[in-house]
């Protein structure tokens, strides 16, 4: 997983865990993880020159090996920062998947519709906005919207990338934008806060009031109390001190659950799940990805809302028409 065909990896970087547990929930058939990406291999597909990080290696068998083993059907692959406007990695993994897969890209205002029409067919679905001003310079809103224009005849959607604190002055632009939105991580809610407290509930207005889906995913970038516990009891212990030998109902981020509940309760058929698989920039601690499929079930409490959130939504967005 190291860089050394390439450029080193950032300081401190923590790479993405080579063997996650087996989650004692099992994903119901035609699972769909709608947030992963691959990272190179760096000897491969270069990383961009602008990039903010230099991550580890992964690439499309890490990924779908880690399908297989959770028990995916299928993926939805996002665009890693990492490489910018190049999305060869992303598009390969993609066209490899064998109709397993979608991709959501990140494109520059200048794309020529021949390029737009190339990752049409190689089962690129959307493009993604980011907003998180540690990974991005500048998304200036015209060039956003130039872009969005372009692709809304190929029936794409916008996937956005944006933390809580800044809604309220991206929440204009972004109900301007005239494709589906899909928003990442729940729009990053501050878990401090109370979850029917005006922070949370003007980001459910939002979703209520345009056409918008949420990810609940990424609960281990939201925690406070971080991972993992058992039973409850097993607040800031280490996770590798703990792979493998967590028996029984296995709960971590207990802190986000009351969040990730209510957008499930509230917006049952407009939710989406995934992984965020290789996990990039994370700082306290990587995530077992069994675990966090351990997770869904503290969700989504019943089987209704997990086959909606896991099956029925993201096949009615990226596989219309298809069978489960």
């Amino acid at each position: 997983m190291s860089g050394s065909l390439g450029s080193p990896k950032t300081p401190g970087w923590l790479d993405w865990y080579e063997n996650p547990s087996e989650p004692t929930f099992r994903l119901p058939p035609g699972t769909v993880d709608t947030h992963c990406h691959v990272f190179g291999p760096q000897a491969e597909f270069s990383f961009a020159p602008e990039r903010k990080y230099t991550p580890c290696d992964g690439g499309k068998e890490d990924l779908f090996a880690l399908r297989d083993h959770l028990g995916v059907a299928r993926n939805v692959i996002v665009q890693a920062t990492c490489h910018g406007a190049d999305n060869s990695a992303m598009a390969d993994a993609v066209r490899s998947a064998g109709g397993r897969a979608r991709g959501i890209a990140t494109v520059r205002p200048d794309i020529a519709e021949s390029e737009l029409l190339a990752l049409d067919a190689a089962g690129v679905r959307g493009v993604r906005f980011n907003f998180v001003r540690r990974l991005v310079d500048t998304s200036p809103a015209d060039d956003l919207l130039t872009i969005a224009k372009k692709v809304a005849p190929l029936g794409w959607h916008v996937v956005l990338y944006f933390e809580s604190v800044d809604l309220p002055e991206l929440e204009g632009f972004f109900g301007s934008l005239p494709v589906p939105l899909v928003v990442d991580h729940m729009g990053r809610p501050d878990v401090t806060r109370p979850v029917d407290g005006p922070q949370f509930t003007r980001f459910l207005r939002f979703v209520e009031d345009n056409d918008v889906w949420v990810k609940v995913s990424c609960p281990e970038r939201l925690t406070v109390t971080g991972p993992p516990a058992l039973h409850g009891d097993l607040h800031g212990e280490r996770h590798d001190e703990l792979h493998g030998d967590l028996h029984g109902e296995r709960h971590a981020y207990t802190d986000v659950v009351p969040f990730a509940r209510r957008v499930v309760a509230e917006f049952p058929d407009r939710v989406l799940w995934g992984t965020d698989w290789p996990h990039p920039n994370l700082t306290g601690h990587m995530p077992d990805d069994g675990l966090l499929v351990d997770h869904i079930p503290h969700v989504a409490v019943t089987a209704e809302q997990r086959h909606k959130l896991l099956v029925a939504n993201p096949m009615g967005l990226y596989w219309p028409g298809e069978d489960f």
